[in-house]
């Protein structure tokens, strides 16, 4: 069961050299994952490369991952489609091979309207049980899911949660106060992170999580118990490196760092490339230093 509560990580697709699945690389990853605690993952996200895997690499993912995992954590799939059938497709293939949850974005390549969008978000929970957070980026996918069409689309029981990466930090409050605990909110903007969880937030749906997984829970798990200093610390850390994230080539920067901290490789799909030049140079440098500068974590686990 999904709780929409914790660190939830959008988590990277690891690829060979011969650009098929690295199983073994991602479970690796995952394990560092389940270790440091987090509360669910995310397969084939934006920073799971979902333009260029397929929905049957998908399924492989979903399924090889709920065999590591054996239920220790929910495993929640990506859909970001073009077209509802297809959509509802993949739902529909996500639930059949066992997964918990889903994660779902507004129509791609298309500016859809408010009606358009809040339909296709009631069609799509229409053809599945599972439950779905709603992925509200308007500032990268220039769709805005706005608290009126949240108010229709709560009709439904299975649209359980978004993802609130409007970067309006007051929208934390404006949902809260519109909704209460009906709507589970998981922030989606690392750099945004701590700030939300103050104000509110159940939880981090957290990129930069995926190198350093101990740093991300634990300024979650001490900003919940009340022990700020302790998190802002490890924030104020961290920040140069949740920037990464906010960066059109967030996964060629996140998959430099995992390959950094030993939890993946850099290795993208075209039409990506990894970084190259002074920006990959610049990115090395933020990760070198932030390494240098690791700090000693409290025993977080257990608050």
């Amino acid at each position: 069961m999904v709780k929409w509560e914790g660190v939830i990580p959008a988590i990277t697709t690891k690829f060979k050299k011969d650009l098929s699945l690295d199983i073994d690389l991602f479970n690796k990853n995952t394990k560092a994952q389940v270790e440091a605690g987090v509360n669910g993952l995310v397969i084939g996200g934006s920073l799971g490369e979902s333009s260029t895997i397929t929905h049957e690499e998908r399924i492989v993912l979903l399924t090889e991952t709920k065999s590591f995992v054996k239920g220790a954590i929910p495993i929640i799939v990506n859909i970001a489609e073009s077209s509802t059938k297809n959509a509802i497709s993949l739902a529909r293939l996500a639930q059949d091979n066992g997964a918990d949850g889903l994660m779902v974005l507004p129509p791609m390549l298309y500016k859809s309207t408010d009606e358009e969008t809040t339909v296709w978000f009631e069609t799509i929970a229409k053809n599945t049980d599972l439950p779905i957070l709603v992925y509200n980026n308007p500032v990268d996918y220039k769709i805005e899911v706005t608290l009126d069409m949240f108010e229709r689309l709560l009709k439904h029981d299975n649209i359980a949660a978004v993802k609130e990466s409007t970067r309006d930090l007051s929208n934390v409050t404006r949902i809260i106060n519109r909704f209460g605990d009906r709507l589970k909110m998981l922030c989606g903007v690392d750099t945004l992170a701590l700030e939300s969880i103050l104000m509110g937030s159940n939880g981090w749906l957290a990129g930069l999580v995926a190198a350093f997984p101990r740093e991300t829970v634990a300024i979650y798990k001490l900003a919940k118990a009340g022990r700020v200093d302790e998190a802002l610390k490890i924030y104020r850390w961290f920040l140069p490196l949740l920037e990464l994230d906010i960066n059109p080539q967030l996964v060629q920067n996140i998959k430099l760092a995992e390959q950094y901290t030993g939890l993946g490789n850099e290795i993208v799909r075209a039409p990506r490339m990894p970084l190259q030049g002074t920006e990959r140079q610049r990115v090395i440098n933020i990760i070198e230093k932030s390494l240098k500068s690791r700090p000693e974590l409290p025993n977080y686990l257990d608050l």
